[in-house]
C-alpha cells in the first residue's frame, strides 16, 4: 500500500506555535488599525457637527416638498445635500420654522439596487466560472493519476 494522503488542508509547519503567534499578532495589528481608523473619524465628525440641533429631531414636521435631487450650487453649499444628494423641504409644527433635510430618492435606490444586483450576477457568472475551471483541472488530475495506475499494472 502506498502512502495515505490526509484530509487535513492546512500544512502542518503553520501549526506550530511562533507562527500561530505571529498569524495572531497580525490579525491584531489589523484589528487596531481599523478601530483606531473608525475611532479618528469618529471624533473628526463630532468635532464638524453644528451645535444646534435641526427642529425635525426634535418635533414634528410636514414635508412641505417632496424629496428631489440638489443642483450643483445646492451640493457646494447646504449641508443637507452632502449626505445623499437629495433634499426635502420640511415644516417645523410646533415652531413653525422651513429647514432641509436630506433624504434618499427612490430614484436614487432603485439605482443602487441594480448596481447591487448587476455585481451579484458579475460575482456569480465569476465565481461559478472559477468552479468549472477548478472542477476541470481535478478532474485532469484525477484521470492522470487512474492512467499512470493503469500503466504501472
Amino acid at each position: 500500500m502506498g502512502r495515505m494522503e490526509s484530509d487535513c488542508r492546512i500544512p502542518m509547519s503553520c501549526l506550530r506555535p511562533r507562527i500561530l503567534a505571529l498569524h495572531a499578532l497580525f490579525w491584531v495589528l489589523v484589528s487596531l488599525r481599523v478601530f483606531g481608523a473608525a475611532l479618528l473619524s469618529e471624533e473628526k465628525t463630532t468635532v464638524a457637527r453644528p451645535v444646534t440641533t435641526p427642529c425635525w429631531q426634535m418635533e414634528e414636521f410636514v414635508v412641505a416638498v417632496e424629496c428631489s435631487r440638489c443642483n450643483t450650487f445646492q451640493s457646494k453649499s447646504w449641508a443637507a445635500c452632502i449626505q445623499t444628494g437629495y433634499v426635502e423641504r420640511i415644516n417645523c409644527t410646533k415652531s413653525n420654522k422651513d429647514e432641509y433635510k436630506s433624504c434618499r430618492s427612490t430614484l436614487m435606490e432603485e439605482h443602487l439596487f441594480w448596481k447591487f444586483e448587476g455585481a451579484m450576477l458579475g460575482l456569480t457568472i465569476l465565481f461559478a466560472l472559477i468552479v468549472v475551471a477548478r472542477q476541470r483541472s481535478l478532474d485532469r488530475l484525477a484521470s492522470e493519476k487512474v492512467r499512470r495506475q493503469i500503466e504501472s499494472i
